[in-house]
């Protein structure tokens, strides 16, 4: 017999660090798209190190779905004062409330700050329960008279949740390298062999520009990467900010916790010339499903080619030699597509109360769509591979 929502309690939590942690973790493993951005560990390192709070614009406002003592759906979410570290766009919606005398924010948001990856959002046992949580996030944002709640990167079964409660669908593209299947890829150069000469001549070209600015690569995994590999990476880090002016998302202090409670997600690529450090490229990996994620990168000095060998070439050849499926080159891109990324699509869904606002938008959203669908297939007609790849690769 289907459980009735009176069989469930629904509560807010402020801060991450409220709600159990294994059981959070265990929910999250019974999703069809788990992620290490989704663990709690590294929701709860967000908000410890400072870099995701109230201060910073990322007032937490978890929900969970109790059943008695049973934690049955939860997801992460917050109040936003801004849209930075998003990376799905509103400002032009921002824009028309507040030319509108409306207020756009807050706005209630679920999604893992600063972190472009789909994957599983609504951490649920079944459907009804996933339902539950979703109207739980909206009766949250009426409660406060919010102008909105979103919903980012979610999977299809996040997806299929909000088209029942009739929320908006927004599309997107990001560029994500697959193995090949049914026969992965032997090695980096089998992997070149099966793309078009002219792709495969400027990868070349572009490595052997890097090995002739006498750049060797060295590789940190997991527990391998020390406090001075850590230090160096941050000093990186927020050098690549600076050269945008422009100031770090994430503390030194919030990947200090990474290094203690997720050591085994992170991978270093740390590129040298003799004995000195010039640049670092850092990967978050899941070991379990045989995924990786390119997330930051920084160099101390400018060397021809080197940002596309440390965030491309050289993960890419450590994921195949490792049998990986997936690498992930993150948000937007088209150059990754020259590099063996080939275009997916993403998707969020979006609630606003102004029922005027919400038809405008739903509009909007109509013709947006269509002008994806149509730049998705032209992407999808100049893909890098031979002929004979393009259906494995």
């Amino acid at each position: 017999m289907k459980n009735s929502s009176a069989d469930y309690v629904i509560r807010v939590h402020t801060e991450p660090g409220e709600l159990p942690l294994e059981a959070w973790n265990a929910l999250l493993a019974q999703q069809a798209s788990p992620s290490p951005f989704m663990r709690l560990e590294y929701l709860q390192a967000l908000h410890e190190s400072g870099s995701a709070t109230a201060e910073t614009g990322w007032q937490p406002q978890f929900l969970s779905l109790s059943r008695g003592d049973e934690l049955v759906a939860a997801c992460p979410a917050y109040l936003k004062s801004h849209s930075y570290g998003e990376y799905v766009f509103d400002w032009a919606w921002a824009d028309a409330y507040r030319r509108h005398g409306l207020a756009y924010y807050p706005k209630l948001l679920v999604a893992v700050p600063f972190t472009p990856v789909p994957g599983s959002r609504l951490l649920a046992q079944d459907a009804h329960s996933r339902e539950l949580l979703l109207r739980g996030l909206q009766a949250l944002a009426e409660q406060q008279g919010l102008s909105s709640a979103h919903l980012l990167f979610g999977d299809a079964a996040d997806l299929a949740a909000a088209n029942s409660q009739r929320w908006l669908q927004r599309s997107g593209v990001q560029f994500h390298w697959q193995n090949r299947s049914p026969l992965p890829f032997a090695s980096f150069d089998e992997f070149l062999a099966a793309m078009q000469r002219d792709k495969r001549k400027k990868i070349q070209q572009e490595q052997r520009r890097v090995r002739e600015a006498g750049i060797v690569f060295e590789v940190r995994e997991g527990p391998q990467i020390t406090e001075a590999d850590w230090d160096f990476f941050y000093h990186c880090y927020q050098l690549t900010y600076r050269a945008h002016h422009s100031t770090p998302y994430l503390s030194h202090e919030f990947f200090g916790q990474m290094a203690q409670r997720m050591a085994p997600h992170w991978l270093l690529f740390i590129a040298k010339r003799g004995e000195q450090r010039v640049a670092a490229s850092l990967i978050a990996v899941d070991p379990q499903r045989r995924q990786a994620y390119g997330r930051y990168w920084g160099c101390t000095e400018p060397v021809s080619c080197l940002h596309f060998d440390a965030c491309y070439y050289q993960p890419l050849a450590w994921c195949i030699d490792k049998g990986y499926e997936r690498f992930e080159g993150g948000a937007q891109g088209e150059h990754k597509m020259a590099r063996g990324l080939l275009p997916v699509s993403t998707s969020s869904s979006h609630w606003l109360a102004h029922p005027d606002f919400s038809q405008a938008v739903a509009d909007f959203l109509a013709q947006e769509g269509q002008a994806m669908r149509g730049y998705v297939n032209e992407l999808e007609s100049h893909l890098p591979f031979k002929a004979t790849e393009q259906s494995s690769a």
